[in-house]
């Protein structure tokens, strides 16, 4: 049941392959794909050429394209350059939200500076100002999330009727995150003004 098979039958089943002629495709039959250009060939031939010979080689010139390909990504993202652009900034949704978030003023871009403010003055020891302190920090933060509800509905409604067809998702997450930054220190750099329409 488990044995090997004998050398006979081995010799049978190549004599049978060996006697079957191999079916050949017919010269003037359509190989299926078209003749590649003698330039096109001629550059695959090169490209196959420049692998290269190690690891070594492989790794550095992996390294090269990597650092090319940042580079790239980095002018797109200071100039918009859609093409290059990160794939979490591409497309049409993403543009016009970013466009729709520039466009306006918001209270959480300002967070971190004032944050840092408020952690300084919190290190205060007067009587009434931890208080204060205390009190300025909550009105910060209900600011920022009132802000960020009203940009966040304004925003889904101008998506919806702007892209119907598109996929939506995530779109407004992604403006949110983008009105936390300050507004020079954001990438893709703003493509409108304030109080431009997108």
């Amino acid at each position: 049941m488990f044995r090997s098979r004998s050398k006979d039958e081995q010799a049978a089943t190549t004599k049978v392959t060996a006697d079957q002629p191999q079916q050949t495709r017919d010269p003037q039959a359509p190989k299926g794909r078209p003749t590649p250009k003698r330039s096109e060939a001629q550059s695959q031939r090169r490209s196959l050429a420049k692998t290269p010979a190690n690891r070594k080689d492989a790794t550095k010139r992996a390294r090269e394209a990597r650092r090319a390909d940042l580079a790239k990504q980095r002018q797109a993202l200071a100039g918009g350059d859609e093409r290059y652009l990160p794939a979490r900034d591409k497309g049409p949704v993403r543009r016009f939200a970013r466009d729709y978030v520039d466009s306006r003023f918001s209270v959480a871009e300002y967070f971190l500076p004032l944050a840092v403010v408020i952690l300084v003055l919190s290190m205060v020891r007067a009587g009434a100002m931890q208080s204060y302190v205390l009190l300025v920090w909550m009105v910060v933060i209900v600011l920022i999330v009132v802000n960020s509800l009203v940009l966040g509905v304004q925003l889904k409604r101008q998506l919806r009727k702007r892209f119907p067809d598109e996929n939506l998702r995530g779109a407004v997450a992604y403006a949110l995150m983008r009105t936390l930054q300050m507004r020079r220190l954001r990438l893709p750099k703003p493509q409108v003004k304030r109080g431009e329409r997108p």
